[in-house]
């Protein structure tokens, strides 16, 4: 399953980075999120590791594979029989835009997409809006 949503956002794209890498304010501005600690504290880099809650969800260890700075971070995650992987893309281009991606794969991948598909979509485009509202306040 992959999930992806571009939106433009009316604010500079440092701004926008910011907001989308400083990951323990998340639960300030989307409801998807409850929580998220980053371990060891400081500043998202590769190698993070951050436990991310989230309603109705177990709590979860997320691991980031690739950051680019001011650009694009990507983080995983792993289940019983699931692989998830999320990207968070700004890209600044005749103003600004995000893109987030979510994808999973595993064994149980066709159950977890029939029992949650939808839920996980409705997520990831709640949590563009979110990013957008906050940014453009």
């Amino acid at each position: 399953m992959r999930h992806e949503v571009t939106i433009t956002v009316d604010a500079p794209a440092d701004r926008v980075w910011q907001a989308i890498s400083d990951v323990e304010k998340w639960s300030e501005w989307t409801p998807t999120v409850t929580e998220v600690r980053l371990h060891g504290g400081g500043e998202l880099a590769q190698g993070s590791v951050a436990t991310l809650r989230q309603p109705q969800q177990p709590a979860r260890e997320w691991t980031v594979t690739e950051l680019v700075e001011g650009r694009s971070f990507t983080w995983t995650s792993t289940g019983l029989g699931l692989r998830f992987s999320a990207e968070h893309i700004v890209t600044e281009r005749d103003g600004t835009s995000v893109t987030l991606v979510f994808s999973m794969a595993g064994p149980l991948e066709p159950l977890a997409k029939l029992v949650a598909g939808k839920a996980i979509r409705r997520a990831v485009d709640t949590e563009a809006a979110s990013l957008k509202k906050r940014c453009e306040t």
